[in-house]
């Protein structure tokens, strides 16, 4: 199998040769179809999660088939198109597992951090952390709802009943979201980096009510923010941009320091929350709204070896949508 691996933190990724994993019990080996390339995954090459397994396999917005199983894992599974996203595994024994909560896990096991993921040919997989995905679609298309869907859907489900929801940050998270606000009857207003036209326009033509930059102030107050961007300063823009009673939503897994602000900034029973990591019963209620809501993701497409262009392309905020790695000449 062929792999990118990170060796060092903040250096590029280099693509190896090693043996193909076996998978053992309870777990699968997929061959992959499609990775989508996230910004967690730039949080763990730059060191912002600072407890990366190193050397490590990033990626964990995987789509493949799984072409053999370890013990205790039903043989017909073999040939099942499957999904792996970033939880990986949980205790199942923590007060938080217990509650429901798995999300929270005290000991959990992330895919491309704590486990090799999907900048690969093949992966093992914890089989009842995999997702079963339809078989008929992209598994291009599928990539980019393993982790930007999935916890933009977490981070909808915090905002509430919103009626006029506010997203900053418009990328693959957000484009996904739109659609669902849409189908919902909710109006989206669009903050994009100031001056990125592109994005404001793309947000538009998903049915965005308004798009602008974080820098505008829209004329109507929201009733919920939800910031996909990992940019602390945006978290005292977004509590003035809601109203008395609003809520701000922070979708991502890390942000840069949140500033010091008056009381009144957030007074007036505004409320900040926070998203960690998904559910499994998070990702069975999102693959049933997608299809209801005829969600479509866009993406851009990468081969293996171009994943540090890829992670450019992010990194820069050239991408419309999600990039994506094709595996080509899995072997």
């Amino acid at each position: 199998m062929q792999a990118m691996v990170l060796h060092k933190i903040g250096e590029p990724l280099i693509l190896k040769r090693r043996r193909i994993p076996e998978p053992g019990t309870g777990e699968i080996l997929i061959k992959i179809e499609a990775c989508a390339v996230c910004r967690t995954d730039l949080h763990v090459i730059d060191g912002d999660l600072t407890e990366a397994r190193l050397p490590l396999v990033p990626g964990h917005e995987i789509v493949g088939i799984v072409i053999d199983v370890g013990g205790g894992v039903d043989p017909t599974r073999v040939g099942q198109r499957v999904g792996v996203p970033w939880l990986g595994r949980t205790c199942g024994r923590c007060a938080y597992c217990k509650r429901g909560a798995e999300n929270l896990c005290d000991e959990p096991v992330f895919t491309g951090y704590s486990r090799d993921g999907g900048f690969a040919t093949h992966v093992v997989a914890d089989a009842d952390f995999s997702i079963e995905l339809d078989p008929s679609a992209d598994p291009a298309s599928l990539a980019p709802l393993l982790c930007a869907g999935l916890i933009g859907w977490r981070s909808l489900k915090k905002a509430g009943e919103a009626e006029k929801i506010g997203l900053y940050g418009f990328g693959a998270a957000a484009h996904i979201i739109t659609q669902i606000c849409i189908w919902q009857g909710r109006e989206v207003y669009a903050f994009t980096r100031p001056g990125d036209t592109q994005a404001q326009t793309f947000a538009k033509e998903l049915g965005a009510t308004w798009a602008g930059g974080s820098d505008k102030t829209p004329v109507d107050e929201l009733d919920a923010v939800i910031i996909f961007a990992p940019i602390g300063d945006l978290v005292p823009i977004a509590l003035k941009a809601v109203r008395k009673g609003g809520r701000v939503v922070c979708g991502g897994i890390h942000m840069s320091d949140i500033p010091a602000m008056p009381y009144a900034t957030i007074w007036g029973e505004r409320e900040l929350v926070s998203v960690a990591n998904l559910t499994r019963q998070d990702a069975r209620d999102f693959f049933t709204i997608i299809g209801e809501a005829s969600v479509e993701t866009t993406t851009t497409r990468y081969s293996l070896d171009k994943v540090n262009t890829a992670l450019g392309d992010l990194r820069s905020g050239r991408l419309t949508g999600a990039a994506v790695i094709i595996p080509h000449g899995a072997q």
